[in-house]
């Protein structure tokens, strides 16, 4: 491929060569004869015209090109105590007869089906079968509460709802047929059918003529065959937050997504068809969709379902066995993960149980990198350390180091460089682009890349307005950061996370950095509070380290030292309260804008995301007895 300046100049100097190059990579039906075009309300499509199968492209393609019997999908459950693997020849199997399954449900092409499924074989299985015979998938996070779930049903209109026995928390059991029996009862719309997989030890209560249970009618259905659709035609939807409360429904389509994940496969992670890509997310969350299904498939690698944790599954060793049984080239998974590693065994001794020097690099995304964890992780593993960063909506990386295009050097607290398909500027508030070492919005110049969202389901109004309408000609990330004089990348996080304290706009997430440095420090958070003088004043909340003590350490004197002689005196930063665990949706990511409502008095809602809402309460008691923020003064 060249230099990573050659290939992002290629990109920038014809959009259209670039990405009609990239197409021809995969295999078409039908290929476009319009790669980029408009639709009548003006939104960019590509490949209009096209026709392709994306679960052809995933498993059939490698089974008629010579990889039948090289392993496909590895199935590895320390919760249950079991493991499984599939070659492309018997996942062809799978897939084709549970999309007989659908069929015989009555699912045609267009039709919606609602997964909601723990991680387990059978979900991505499920989504490979909607893709085989053009259904459009929503996944909605297995455990998921019913009212959230009824408001996807809502939104979605799906025939039908899969789902299966339980889910598993560490060593908890979460029944998951009450969840959706009263997300059916609030939704509006009523699907046909239920189609449940079955798990050991549990009895559901079964509907006639609405539920059936895979296993029972799986032998009445004949394998299908994959149907052709349109490139513009939708692979799936998946439920994001959105700011009214309502979540928005991002759509991939077909066509640019497939092109999109089968280049990201080379050139962000070094990738060859054959070897073994292991992301430690959820199928729930666009990484599962894009990382453990969909790219690495699409390129004829080795996948990973795991279902487990970081630690605890059992110990902080979990990821290095995994890594050494299964051989794995590339682990992509979320800072906090690396994080909760750190905080129960700091020192790494667990690492030594296990040969890990097949890993070539560790890609992390879903928050900010932290340079703490980022050297910790490096320092650890001997291994490049990738900080790239990514959204639901894009579904694919906005920058990286582009280790298969060209291996450069990262920089701590930096995600790089933008992925070529990605013209990202940084805003004023005026919509003029901001000169290196100037931080301000991010934004991407229209038209996205193939693989982004290219509207809402059925909202493009409200698609226009979260995203388009900001800054006329571009794409709002939502996220703030700057370029540094060397053209790297910083994202500091979301703009509600940059403060105003006496009129000067301050970074948290710099504040974070500092934070977490401290030698006691496994995990930490700031905050803007309300404050009546300056407006808002920076607070912490800290984790410490297993084995640190809070006594003796004179936290709160030492942090505000360490951020009054990095940043200064006008950062106001004075309070620094340690906690036991910090409020986190189950994807890792912190919720700094609920915590920071619940202190300034304001009215919140707990997020149906949370890991466990009653760290919150412990957030609010600390709080209290300490007199921060405006509702405990």
């Amino acid at each position: 491929m060249g230099s990573y300046a050659e290939e992002y100049k290629r990109f920038i100097n014809n959009r259209e060569d670039f990405w009609k190059e990239k197409a021809d990579l995969i295999h078409w039906y039908k290929k476009s004869e319009k790669i980029l075009s408009k639709t009548e309300e003006d939104l960019f499509r590509w490949y209009e015209g096209g026709t392709l199968n994306t679960c052809y492209l995933a498993v059939d393609f490698h089974v008629e090109n010579g990889r039948k019997d090289q392993t496909a999908l590895i199935y590895d459950s320390p919760v249950t105590n079991t493991k499984q693997k599939f070659t492309y020849g018997e996942l062809q199997k799978e897939v084709s007869e549970f999309a007989g399954v659908l069929v015989n449900l009555g699912i045609t092409k267009g039709d919606r089906v609602v997964i909601y499924m723990p991680m387990i074989p059978e979900a991505v299985f499920a989504m490979l079968a909607c893709a085989r015979i053009g259904a459009i998938h929503s996944v909605v996070f297995g455990g998921f509460a019913p009212h959230e779930l009824a408001i996807r049903i809502d939104d979605a209109t799906p025939k039908l709802l899969i789902s299966s026995s339980y889910g598993i928390e560490v060593d908890k059991i979460i029944p998951y047929k009450p969840l959706l029996d009263e997300a059916i009862h609030q939704a509006t719309h009523k699907p046909d059918s239920v189609l449940m997989v079955k798990r050991p030890n549990l009895d559901e209560i079964m509907h006639t003529g609405r539920d059936h249970y895979y296993h029972e009618i799986r032998s009445e259905a004949k394998p299908r065959d994959c149907v052709p659709v349109g490139a513009n035609h939708p692979l799936y939807i998946l439920y994001t937050s959105g700011t009214t409360g309502k979540p928005k429904g991002v759509i991939r389509e077909n066509g640019g997504h497939a092109v999109a994940m089968h280049y990201s496969m080379k050139a962000v992670y070094n990738m060859n068809p054959g070897d073994v890509f292991w992301s430690a997310s959820d199928v729930g969350w666009v990484v599962g969709h894009s990382y453990i299904v969909y790219a690495p498939l699409i390129y004829g690698c080795t996948t990973i379902l795991y279902e487990g944790k970081p630690v605890r599954t059992p110990d902080a060793g979990a990821f290095f066995r995994v890594i050494s049984e299964y051989k794995v080239k590339v682990l992509f998974t979320a800072p906090t993960a690396i994080r909760a590693i750190k905080k129960e065994d700091p020192e790494g001794k667990l690492l030594k149980k296990y040969d890990i020097t097949c890993l070539e690099t560790l890609f992390l995304a879903g928050e900010r990198t932290d340079p703490n964890t980022y050297y910790w992780a490096q320092d650890l593993l001997k291994v490049p350390v990738v900080d790239h960063w990514w959204q639901t909506e894009t579904g694919w990386a906005i920058s990286s180091n582009l280790i298969g295009i060209e291996k450069r050097d990262s920089k701590a607290g930096s995600s790089n460089f933008p992925v070529p398909g990605f013209e990202v500027h940084i805003l004023d508030d005026g919509g003029n682009v901001l000169e290196n070492g100037k931080e301000g919005y991010i934004a991407v110049k229209l038209p996205l890349p193939p693989g982004c969202l290219p509207t809402l389901w059925k909202d493009t109004p409200n698609f226009r307005k979260s995203y388009l309408q900001q800054y006329p000609g571009y794409y709002v990330t939502g996220d703030g950061g700057y370029y540094d004089k060397d053209g790297y990348l910083f994202v500091m996080g979301r703009i509600d996370d940059v403060i105003n304290v006496a009129g000067h706009r301050l970074s948290t997430g710099e504040m974070e950095e500092i934070i977490s440095s401290h030698p006691s420090v496994a995990e930490c958070a700031v905050i803007g509070i309300a404050e009546e003088i300056k407006g808002q004043i920076p607070i912490g909340f800290v984790v410490l380290k297993d084995g640190h003590s809070s006594e003796g350490l004179k936290l709160e004197t030492d942090l505000s030292h360490m951020i009054r002689e990095q940043i200064g005196a006008i950062a106001s930063f004075k309070n620094a309260m340690i906690v036991k665990r910090l409020p986190k949706t189950r994807s890792g990511k912190i919720l700094r804008k609920t915590m920071r409502k619940m202190l300034d008095g304001e009215e919140f809602t707990i997020p149906s995301t949370i890991d466990d809402p009653a760290i919150l309460d412990e957030i609010k008691e600390i709080a209290k007895s300490h007199k921060v923020g405006k509702a405990f003064s």
